[in-house]
């Protein structure tokens, strides 16, 4: 069986968004629920823009199922854009600071963006939604849980208790336009959007991701490519707008003292059974990876995104053609799309754990996979006896 893997194809305003997943055992079940309830999550949260209305993201699969269970083959996915236009679309001659659009137009030595804008633009991530969510139907038959939410907006950072069940940090994210856990924090997140749309103006922010409920042993210390940090921090990097990831306390990590950064390990004879094998740890700074596996513990993931690029005031720019200075062109735009990124980064992890999940317990089937995975278990229970 191949390895799990991924590809995009498609642009902004082009015909759709198309994705091929390559890799997924047969066997598991697909819900194209789970799938479109996360498009429509990445489409929701306070301060996105006008396209939000037009678009209705929904995946539709072309192949790899038969009765809403994989076979084994190549999985296609669809996404239909409403905002068709690609050929319509006015040249960009005035590239936006923070954009691709001036480095894409070197690269391709041109003076219109229209070409680069298309590709990088974030409407790419719907196509990234859709794989991750599709690859969380193999993680849920074992139990293996993934959820994102935001902790920075601007200035403004959340406090609440990431020990609580998933379900609850679920139920408080989603009781926002913030997508926060923390209410408080909520409302003066969307405050602060409030007010960088007045001043026309953009605002990022901090999302985190946690995954539960995985083995250790997951990713490999014995090819750099494996590390399973390197993979999630690569993927989480290259989701539009991103321009730092960290693992655990991560940056803090670096003005701190050892004793106070690596996690004291204990034995717990009744935690022998669940997929922790009994060990446990007294703090979670590694953020539940250590020499590029996971070690048991909650992985947590936080990727810090800019303020969009676009701005309704625009920026000192030149224009290609005459090579005057001018003010950047604007397209159509979010004031904030933190909140979207929470749902962009929690599905772009969750592809990696499948991913790394699929590399150890590989099989054609999921069965052949869930006996590998109980193997796995029964052998590590068995340690030292």
């Amino acid at each position: 069986m191949p390895a799990l893997d991924y590809r995009t194809a498609g642009e902004s305003h082009g015909r759709a968004l198309i994705a091929l997943v390559e890799g997924m055992p047969a066997g598991v079940t697909i819900d194209l629920g789970l799938i479109n309830m996360e498009l429509t999550r990445r489409q929701g949260g306070y301060g996105r823009g006008g396209r939000m209305k037009i678009e209705h993201d929904e995946a539709t699969i072309l192949s790899g199922l038969r009765r809403g269970v994989t076979i084994g083959s190549p999985i296609a996915i669809q996404i239909a854009n409403r905002d068709f236009r690609i050929d319509d679309a006015p040249p960009i001659h005035r590239p936006r600071p923070g954009h691709a659009d001036l480095a894409g137009s070197l690269k391709w030595l041109t003076t219109d963006c229209r070409s680069t804008l298309e590709r990088a633009s974030a409407r790419e991530t719907a196509a990234r939604v859709a794989c991750g969510a599709l690859a969380r139907c193999s993680l849920d038959e074992f139990g293996i849980d993934v959820a994102g939410y935001v902790v920075q907006i601007h200035d403004v950072s959340a406090s609440f208790d990431r020990h609580m069940a998933m379900d609850g940090l679920r139920a408080a994210r989603d009781a926002n336009e913030a997508f926060c856990p923390d209410a408080e924090a909520a409302e003066r997140m969307i405050e602060a959007i409030r007010q960088a749309k007045i001043d026309k103006d953009t605002v990022g922010g901090v999302v985190e991701v946690q995954v539960r409920g995985h083995p250790p042993g997951l990713g490999s210390c014995m090819r750099w490519q494996d590390k399973l940090d390197g993979r999630l921090m690569q993927a989480v990097g290259s989701v539009q707008a991103i321009k730092g990831v960290e693992v655990g306390n991560g940056f803090a990590s670096s003005s701190q003292r050892g004793s106070q950064v690596h996690d004291p390990i204990d034995y717990e004879p009744k935690l022998r059974e669940t997929a922790w094998l009994g060990f446990t740890r007294r703090s979670n700074n590694a953020g539940g990876l250590e020499g590029g596996m996971t070690n048991g513990q909650p992985i947590i993931v936080r990727a810090a995104m800019k303020p969009i690029s676009t701005l309704l005031q625009g920026m000192d720019s030149v224009n290609l053609v005459t090579k005057q200075a001018e003010r950047s062109d604007y397209e159509r735009s979010d004031v904030c799309s933190v909140p979207a990124a929470s749902v962009v980064v929690e599905n772009v992890v969750a592809f990696e754990i499948a991913r790394a999940f699929l590399d150890k317990f590989a099989g054609d089937t999921l069965g052949e996979v869930r006996a590998a995975y109980e193997h796995f278990l029964a052998a590590g229970r068995a340690l030292g006896s």
